[in-house]
């Protein structure tokens, strides 16, 4: 019984490996030639399509800023405002020319600042291992 197992299992091998050599071996089979690449005849735009000339001077199409095309893509374009804000917008005013360097600047005070405030900014740095929260009407 083991020699007939033995003598199957050796015949079903040499069947497999043979179907290997018949054609070749691995590197001389036929394989498509990758360099033989073909033209394909250039895109005809049909004579009754119209187009319009572009505009001397505009701006092109495709020139689009890369972070506007993001933005537009990620939020979908501007979009308009409330009625609530442009009552909040309108009532602010406009903001002066030099507004962001004058509050940038160390001598303007913007803000009426008050004692607590006064002292927390003057207090010496630390790394807030004695640092306690404060239960306002209890010290």
């Amino acid at each position: 019984m083991r020699k007939a197992a033995a003598l199957c299992l050796l015949a079903i091998g040499a069947s497999a490996l043979s179907a290997c050599g018949a054609g070749g071996s691995l590197f001389n089979r036929a394989r498509p030639d990758e360099f033989a690449v073909t033209r394909q005849a250039p895109l005809v735009v049909p004579p009754d399509f119209a187009l319009t000339p572009p505009n001397p001077g505009a701006p092109r199409p495709q020139d689009v800023d890369s972070s506007k095309q993001a933005l537009d893509a990620l939020f979908g374009g501007p979009a308009p405002r409330s009625a609530v804000e442009t009552d909040a917008l309108g009532k602010a005013g406009a903001s002066a020319v030099g507004i962001r360097s004058t509050v940038g600047d160390p001598e303007t005070r913007t803000v009426a600042k008050g004692a607590a405030v006064q002292n927390i900014l003057a207090a010496p740095e630390g790394d807030g291992q004695a640092a306690q929260a404060g239960v306002p009407g209890k010290s």
